[in-house]
């Protein structure tokens, strides 16, 4: 009886242990292709391609042009929106640090607000930095969701530049 129950404790043992998830160290070097950077969210139709205070109802800008830029404007991804006003990209970190997309990247609307609403401006972009949203486990695929922080509209005048501005 001894015996059945040590080979049970040891099945069991070896059962746990498989469910572990494996470390990126323990992976070695195919740990970083196991890696994606997921950026999404929705966009709105206003002056700022956000919700309406207090979440009240706000129209969504589909089929509106998202572009990920990056440093002075070079566009490293796009997307285009529903018919619900998300969008989604995705980016591979073995080209991409997460460092640099958070802090010289931006999200850039290019199509015209007049587009979803002919009171909104028909010239000038929305633009967001953006924001570490968290990280999602799939077996053991790590994926980091980036979402905007918060657009702001820009006039045709003013340069879009690094978002938030930079003073030195």
């Amino acid at each position: 009886m001894a015996l059945k129950s040590l080979v049970l404790v040891c099945i069991l043992a070896a059962v746990g242990a498989a469910c572990i998830p494996v470390g990126e160290a323990q992976l070695g070097g195919i740990g970083s292709l196991l890696n994606l950077i997921h950026i999404g969210g929705n966009l709105f139709c206003t002056l700022n391609g956000n919700m309406g205070v207090n979440g009240t109802a706000t129209p969504v800008f589909p089929n509106a042009g998202v572009q990920l830029q990056c440093g002075a404007g070079n566009v490293i991804s796009s997307a285009t929106t529903n018919s619900a006003g998300e969008f989604s990209m995705l980016l591979d970190p073995l080209q991409f640090l997460l460092s640099s997309l958070l802090t010289n990247c931006n999200l850039v609307v290019n199509t015209p607000l007049s587009t979803c609403n002919s009171d909104l401006p028909s010239t000038g972009n929305l633009l967001s930095p953006l924001k570490l949203f968290g990280n999602t486990l799939r077996g053991l695929l790590n994926i980091a969701n980036l979402i905007p922080s918060g657009f702001t509209f820009f006039p045709p005048s003013r340069p879009l530049g690094p978002y938030p501005p930079t003073f030195h």
